[in-house]
């Protein structure tokens, strides 16, 4: 039985590059507000999403892409970021009310636990594993990244940042923080307290996401004026960086002229290490670095997308279609869209294009 029912056929030759949403299902029972960040479980098909709202919510999804909800929990003011811990077993939200809250999805109970605080609101949230122990990582706009043992009500320790934390990823043992002022903050989590590398962003704007490579080898970053920067961390790789343009809609009858638009997720895929990035033109697009090359756009959704992620398999890309904020509250509407959406990865959609560059 193929994924989604019958969504196994691929894009026809003649029009390989451009992508299908056409099997796509949506997520019943979807927030009532902005959706912030999507998480699927390392460890089964259950998806962790975020919202406005000001709850996390937990939804089983099975092989024909149908969801159900399982539980949610609930903070004191808009949740921003979400995340699960390494055994599935565990799913935290961080927010606007300046916490971090686990909900413990085997202990019977919906009433979140706090677990971090700061003193401004948490826009970033991990798990990690530090010298074997399972960590929390939160990323804040008071300027620190605080790591967290789950069993002490105060952090383990505490790093000042340059400005804002905006975005953040983990992968392995690298942490990459994306601040206000462009800057970006690499550690090795084996040595917590210390940046191992600090960089401006090669783009010229300010930094929307950050998303590490799936072999930690660097990380992409998007940022508002529709770009791209693909980023290696050691010196010895540095002649592979490279920035691009996407997210951008030429105007028409105006030769040099077009809208830009925010970047503002970048997803990489678990299994062939090619990434998505979507933005507030509506559009993802999935894309091979090292080949430098596109291999799928997919047409407008009918609004930004905020947030998007992969399943542990690779075979399901979540993304979110709702507001983002990007022209303020004036903008907002009742009658905008705010739905998640689920596409069935068939075919070639995420492979690596063939005698592309290897590392």
């Amino acid at each position: 039985m193929s994924l989604f029912g019958n969504a196994s056929s691929a894009a026809s030759p003649a029009n390989a590059t451009q992508g299908d949403t056409s099997k796509d299902v949506q997520v019943k029972d979807g927030p009532e507000d902005s959706i912030s960040d999507l998480a699927f479980s390392p460890m089964s098909e259950h998806l962790a999403v975020s919202s406005w709202d000001k709850k996390v919510r937990i939804y089983e999804i099975d092989a024909q892409g149908q969801s159900q909800g399982k539980a949610l929990f609930e903070h004191e003011g808009p949740v921003l970021n979400c995340a699960w811990s390494k055994d599935g077993s565990k799913v935290f939200g961080a927010g606007a009310d300046k916490a971090a809250r686990m909900l413990d999805l085997g202990a019977n109970t919906t009433q979140a636990q706090q677990v971090a605080a700061h003193d401004a609101p948490i826009r970033c949230i991990e798990t990690l594993q530090i010298q074997g122990n399972n960590m929390l990582v939160t990323g804040s706009w008071d300027k620190t990244v605080k790591y967290w043992d789950l069993r002490q009500a105060q952090p383990a320790m505490t790093v000042n940042c340059q400005d804002r934390i905006y975005c953040m990823d983990i992968r392995d043992s690298m942490l990459v923080v994306g601040t206000a002022d462009r800057y970006v903050d690499v550690i090795n989590v084996n040595n917590p307290g210390s940046f191992y590398k600090t960089i401006q962003s090669p783009l010229k704007w300010q930094t929307r996401t950050v998303a590490c490579f799936a072999d930690a080898t660097g990380y992409a970053m998007g940022s508002i004026e529709g770009r791209c920067a693909i980023q290696y961390v050691e010196e010895r790789d540095q002649s592979s960086n490279f920035s691009f343009k996407c997210h951008r809609q030429n105007l028409p009858n105006q030769r040099d002229g077009s809208n830009v638009y925010s970047v503002n997720a970048i997803s990489f895929h678990p299994i062939h290490g090619t990434f998505s990035t979507a933005g507030s033109d509506g559009t993802f697009h999935f894309w091979d670095k090292d080949a430098k090359h596109r291999l799928k756009g997919y047409p407008e959704s009918g609004g930004s997308i905020p947030a998007t992620c992969f399943n542990r398999n690779g075979n399901i890309f979540a993304y979110a279609v709702s507001y983002d904020w990007h022209k303020g509250y004036a903008h907002n509407s009742p009658t905008y869209p705010n739905k998640i959406m689920l596409h069935p990865i068939t075919g070639d959609e995420c492979k690596p294009r063939p005698g592309g560059k290897k590392r």
